[in-house]
């Protein structure tokens, strides 16, 4: 049996904001109507992230595209980035009964012809990456309303990149979407997000 201790501090969604056992730490989370423990995992000595993982998550990728989709801004097409962002963007194109979308890959592969590329640095894997699109995918946007889907946005440089491949392929972006908005993404004007999801500092108390 594990102990716990927790720790309270605040928070709009609950007060119990970071669960300590002898083996882990989780961060709770409300959002689309459901309730997940995030394993807090340490990125450098001061700070560290609750990982929300939507890979193999049924439920949430359903609810989760359910509520954007209800606030959603009209648009004719869907991108994101490879790979987090994929079930989600699926799950909003078929329940918008949308033939298809976009996934801006983070190698280029043998089918894709005429590349179209743009470097990023992910907070995650705190390296530097590179998106694709081929020439076929930037027909698809081109003249067109493309709304930009993300499982989470922080630093917002994987926006940044989408944006940049959307423009250079001549699509319009229609507006920018994710589950959570985490740290200082809260504060952006220009994202829609259904929860906040806050950065945590080295003594496990969600940074304010």
């Amino acid at each position: 049996m594990f102990s716990a201790i927790y720790q309270s501090a605040l928070n709009s969604n609950s007060e119990l904001l970071v669960r300590e056992t002898d083996m882990e730490e989780f961060y709770p989370l409300h959002v689309a109507g459901l309730d997940r423990q995030l394993p807090i995992c340490k990125i450098s000595d001061d700070l560290s992230i609750a990982a929300f993982v939507l890979f193999g998550d049924v439920e949430m990728t359903v609810a989760a595209a359910e509520h954007l989709l209800k606030v959603a801004p009209v648009h004719d097409i869907l991108i994101t980035a490879e790979a987090k962002g994929i079930p989600l963007v699926h799950e909003m194109a078929r329940q918008n009964c949308e033939s298809n979308y976009i996934v801006a890959r983070k190698g280029s592969k043998l089918y894709m012809k005429n590349l179209f590329s743009v470097e990023l640095q992910s907070i995650t894997t705190q390296k530097k990456q590179t998106l694709f699109i081929d020439s076929a995918e930037a027909d698809r946007m081109r003249g067109r309303r493309v709304l930009i889907v993300d499982d989470v946005i922080s630093t917002g440089e994987s926006l940044r990149a989408l944006e940049k491949l959307v423009k250079e392929a001549g699509g319009e972006i229609a507006g920018r979407m994710a589950i959570l908005a985490e740290g200082d993404a809260k504060y952006r004007d220009d994202i829609i997000y259904l929860e906040y999801l806050p950065l945590i500092d080295p003594d496990g108390a969600p940074r304010k």
